[in-house]
């Protein structure tokens, strides 16, 4: 990725803004914003460090590249940037992170604010969590008003809701470009990527520019036409080395199923004053990903109705190595895909995996083959 994270947060912090390091996947970015924070969604660390060093002292190496990638920075050099961490429980392994991140900090003597909330994994149908889960919201607001000397608004929050809802439909509109052959996956993948380390007013910018300086000539010197479509699925888009592997074969990506893209601004609740019923409605009406396990129901038939949506030929799951969650359902929906006539490839991608990628471009190159011969 082109952009500097140290540096970037380096410069919020330069310009005396409050900044909450948060955990992927899916934080209440909105409410964070209306208690005049800067929140900053910690994935796509790799090239924040040279190795793995300090998280490998607490971290088994069958630990995912995220919170290996993120547990390296925060331990290295995050608490200088940091204001404090925000996580929930996203999975079982960023649920165990915070304590170790903790007492490290304490080491260092460091003591930075570590805000945790629960959401029930439970289907609502099932099980009414309701009550609990505006309680823990509520908590939430406490919690950010006592740490961080500010007073909770519903106008801000508002405010900050109907922000964060341009910006969604912002990169909703560039994934559009992309799928019309107009901006290349690559770019589109850089600029979202920025935005998860800058304010929502730069992330506007960002995003405004992208669209705005397009022109109407295709991407590709192919017409787009001629290129099957995928679709990829997964946690993180693949290294940059298969990006180019997957637009230079003749293949043009038509959508994305991807945690830290699409799934990210794909839903977008109601604008309510009242926060608890607000993110009631987005964390559990959300775009359904195998993390939030009470989606998993919709995970089929989402990705379906993506693929009918798109007119995908064929769909490439980006497997994170060591993510359970992704290998439960990959089975499954490779099976119902090929039940519909479209076809899959699955790559797996590793810690090491950024230079040593050309395995997976071979597959990638032979997927090709096999679209063209089939369609």
């Amino acid at each position: 990725m082109k952009i500097d994270i140290t540096k970037k947060l380096a410069q919020l912090k330069n310009d005396g803004r409050k900044v909450l390091g948060c955990f992927p996947l899916y934080p209440p970015l909105e409410l964070f914003y209306a208690m005049d924070l800067v929140p900053v969604v910690l994935w796509g660390l790799r090239g924040t460090a040279t190795d793995t060093t300090e998280s490998d002292r607490h971290l088994q190496n069958y630990t995912c590249s995220v919170a290996r990638h993120l547990t390296e920075f925060a331990l290295s050099n995050g608490s200088g940037l940091l204001d404090g961490l925000f996580m929930y429980n996203a999975c079982d392994t960023l649920r165990n992170l915070p304590e170790i991140i903790e007492k490290e900090w304490e080491k260092i003597g460091q003591a930075l604010p570590l805000i945790k909330v629960h959401i029930p994994m439970v289907l609502p149908a099932q099980t009414d969590a309701t009550a609990y889960f505006k309680n823990e919201i509520n908590h939430l607001i406490k919690d950010l008003e006592e740490r961080f000397d500010v007073l909770f608004s519903k106008d801000k929050f508002v405010q900050a809701v109907k922000q964060i809802k341009y910006v969604r439909d912002l990169m909703a509109r560039a994934e559009n470009r992309v799928t019309d052959g107009h901006l290349s996956f690559l770019n589109f993948v850089d600029a979202i990527h920025e935005c998860w380390f800058s304010t929502v007013e730069e992330q506007i910018r960002i995003l405004e520019s992208l669209i705005d300086e397009l022109s109407d000539e295709p991407a590709f010197s192919a017409d787009k036409d001629s290129r099957h479509g995928v679709i990829l699925s997964g946690i993180l888009p693949p290294p940059t080395s298969v990006i180019h592997a997957i637009e230079s074969s003749g293949l043009r990506i038509v959508g994305n199923d991807i945690a830290s893209l699409g799934r990210s601004y794909a839903s977008m609740p109601e604008t309510r004053e009242d926060p608890a019923a607000y993110f009631l409605d987005f964390y559990y009406q959300h775009f359904p990903c195998p993390t939030l396990l009470y989606t998993g129901d919709r995970r089929t038939t989402s990705l379906l109705g993506l693929v009918d949506k798109t007119g995908a030929k064929g769909v490439i799951f980006v497997g994170e190595k060591f993510c359970e969650y992704e290998y439960f359902e990959f089975p499954h929906l490779v099976q119902q895909l090929k039940d519909k006539g479209i076809q899959t490839l699955e790559i797996e991608i590793a810690i090491e995996d950024d230079a040593q990628t050309s395995a997976h471009d071979s597959r990638v190159s032979a997927f090709s083959e096999i679209l063209k011969n089939n369609f």
